[in-house]
């Protein structure tokens, strides 16, 4: 019994100081297996990477800015409203107005020429094209492309007005269209102002090519005059133009983009469209392109036949373009969830010509 004893306190013994043995070797393992890095006794913080939107997510606006243009009962610019002299609705509920300005903006524009037209009308247009520089200013910037079924980019925005205005010089356009026969329809021999294969008038040569199935791509074009611009102007202390000189025709078959997906990226993106009307626009002014973009962007539309006429017109559309009031609100009452909302600008002043773009989409994290 003793001797069972002992042994047991022997074992016990042993138990222990293996324990004890064990213990302060698995606490000393981690030294001999890593080293400390010597940039742990001084961590560095590590930037986080900024979570990124989904494509495609919409936001919502916090703010709003609309310019507008204001117009007496001759055409001039009306330039001595005041804030309480405006209202403002969004879908129909009225807002509150929390910023106005009367100042001028400089333009970020991109001069969009329509390559396509008739001989007479391309030189009328070519003449004219050294008269823009006399309506921009030194904060101007302006990128000139032409187009016809393809659009023609040029050296990207220039503010230097001597080398914008040796670009100009040097824009050549095509005096024939991509389509139809070389000649015009009125390239027959005549008797007495008649065709010689037929008993019909001699057409005037500002109707040219209406007939003839164009290949003109005019919705392209301005969408990517659209493109050109989007990203412009972040601080949003510009105005971003569409100058587009054109006689309106457009063949929907050759254009990538349609206009409704165009007329939305000009309103969210804030490019309003100004257009001169030349050659078939002057005598079709209701059913060609360029007054609807015009409208529909919250711009404006002129129309001349003669290169003196294009030159007073282009100076017209950048002094409208630059001296535009700027009303500021913040929507209140309307559904944030919609896509699109409409715009509605009012004045008290009676016999007044309000431009200002319809409506706006919500913008989109790209």
């Amino acid at each position: 019994m003793k001797s069972l004893r002992k042994t047991a306190v022997s074992a016990g013994v042993v138990l222990l100081t293996l324990m004890l043995a064990f213990v302060p070797l698995r606490a000393r393992a981690p030294q001999h297996t890593s080293t400390p890095r010597p940039q742990a006794q001084n961590p560095t913080p590590v930037q986080q990477p900024q979570q990124q939107q989904p494509p495609g997510l919409r936001v919502q606006v916090n703010q709003v800015i609309v310019p507008v243009t204001v117009k007496d009962g001759s055409g001039r610019l009306v330039p001595d409203l005041r804030k309480d002299e405006f209202r403002i609705l969004e879908d129909n509920v009225e807002q509150r107005i929390i910023a106005f300005g009367a100042d001028a903006f400089p333009l970020s524009l991109v001069l969009l020429i329509d390559n396509d037209l008739n001989r007479k009308n391309a030189r009328q247009v070519a003449e004219s094209l050294d008269s823009i520089i006399a309506g921009l200013s030194a904060s101007d910037e302006a990128f000139v492309c032409r187009f016809d079924t393809y659009v023609h980019e040029g050296h990207g925005f220039i503010s230097d007005q001597d080398k914008l205005l040796t670009e100009l010089k040097r824009t050549r356009l095509d005096e024939q269209p991509d389509a139809g026969p070389a000649g015009s329809v009125n390239d027959t021999p005549t008797i007495n102002g008649h065709s010689a294969t037929g008993d019909a008038p001699k057409l005037p040569e500002t109707t040219l090519n209406i007939q003839a199935q164009s290949n003109k791509a005019l919705d392209d074009a301005v969408y990517t005059a659209a493109q050109l611009l989007k990203d412009r102007d972040p601080d949003r202390k510009r105005r971003k133009v569409i100058l587009l000189i054109s006689d309106g025709v457009n063949n929907p078959k050759v254009n990538t983009n349609k206009y409704d997906a165009v007329i939305k990226d000009l309103l969210r993106y804030d490019i309003t469209v100004y257009g001169v009307g030349v050659g078939a626009a002057y005598f079709n002014r209701k059913f060609e392109r360029l007054a609807k973009y015009a409208k529909d962007s919250g711009g404006d539309v002129y129309y001349g036949l003669k290169s003196r006429d294009m030159e007073e017109l282009y100076s017209r559309v950048t002094e409208e373009a630059r001296n535009q009031y700027t009303l500021v609100y913040a929507p209140a009452g309307t559904d944030r969830s919609a896509e699109y909302h409409s715009i509605e600008v009012r004045v008290k002043r009676e016999g007044l010509t309000i431009l200002t773009r319809e409506g706006y989409y919500s913008g989109l994290v790209r």
